[in-house]
């Protein structure tokens, strides 16, 4: 187990509510979030990055006060939320540094990239209380994994030099020609196996796709052993999410970074459609979920 130092452990309660849970909110999105506001290719390449800096905003304007901390892109969103005073001042401010999309090599692997100009220094100038980073791993072909593993190598040493927090996310993903039932049943294992080469890197905070099963939340929680781990919510609905956070609360998860769950049906380039979705869709929801986390971690201690 990697331990937190002093200055990380004080960034890992403030990233958490008082009681110690994380439930956090990721708008870091660029590209996906350019797909939910507009179905024409067309129109989604008109939607510039002032325009997503506007629904960011807005996410964090109706729902940042109610979470423990907001996950923001240093393009669209940042610094202009901490500077207009959007972001509340007790609400930690995550930084991603992942550029949006991939590249990919001749097998078809995805290749993560990083924002350009944007490392542990720039997350503290730009008032970030951690960074994190999102790399696309495959953990049963070793040869898709070299350059994304770089990556993760790369910023946890850079944060480590910073003695900065790092959240180390991955997604997994269909290789070419095989099919997402294929995908999905492998979960499990391609999830616990992404956990192994991220503790192996030295993660020291997690941010996981749901496994698939309670037994491997069970694993995935015993692996870690005392790495605080938290699921994302992939664009599920939001009652598929709330049973996979009760599930993973129950195996030992630390909380969520919850994204497109969340918000995904609630965003508008017209602002007083999202200023309504978000007030009166979103924010039940992300009070449903808090209420999920602390019982789950209320349940835990009971039973411990």
């Amino acid at each position: 187990m990697s331990k937190f130092t002093t200055a990380e452990l004080r960034g890992f309660q403030q990233v958490c509510t008082a009681d110690g849970a994380m439930v956090a909110i990721a708008c870091d999105q660029r590209g996906g979030m350019r797909t939910l506001l507009a179905a024409d290719p067309e129109a989604q390449k008109a939607i510039t990055d002032a325009d997503l800096g506007k629904v960011k905003s807005d996410i964090v304007q109706y729902l940042g006060a109610h979470a423990s901390a907001v996950l923001l892109d240093p393009v669209c969103a940042v610094p202009g939320v901490v500077q207009d005073g959007t972001l509340p001042r007790d609400v930690a401010l995550l930084i991603g540094l992942d550029a949006s999309g991939y590249d990919t090599d001749p097998s078809g692997h995805r290749l993560s990239r990083l924002a350009k100009g944007v490392g542990a220094r720039q997350v503290r100038e730009l008032g970030g209380t951690a960074g994190k980073i999102m790399v696309y791993l495959r953990p049963d072909r070793p040869q898709a994994n070299e350059h994304n593993l770089e990556i993760l190598r790369h910023c946890i040493e850079d944060f480590a030099r910073e003695d900065m927090l790092l959240v180390v996310e991955f997604l997994t993903y269909p290789l070419e020609g095989e099919d997402k039932t294929t995908h999905a049943a492998m979960m499990p294992e391609l999830v616990e196996g992404g956990v192994r080469l991220s503790l192996d890197c030295g993660a020291k905070l997690l941010k996981v796709p749901f496994p698939g099963t309670a037994e491997s939340c069970g694993r995935i929680h015993a692996m870690a052993a005392g790495v605080p781990w938290t699921i994302l919510s992939a664009g599920v609905d939001h009652s598929t999410f709330l049973g996979q956070v009760k599930t993973a609360v129950a195996a030992g998860a630390a909380g969520v970074i919850a994204g497109r769950a969340l918000w995904k049906d609630c965003i508008s380039l017209d602002r007083s459609v999202t200023r309504e979705r978000l007030t009166n869709l979103a924010l039940p929801r992300l009070r449903e979920i808090h209420a999920v986390v602390k019982e789950g971690r209320q349940a835990r201690k009971s039973a411990a």
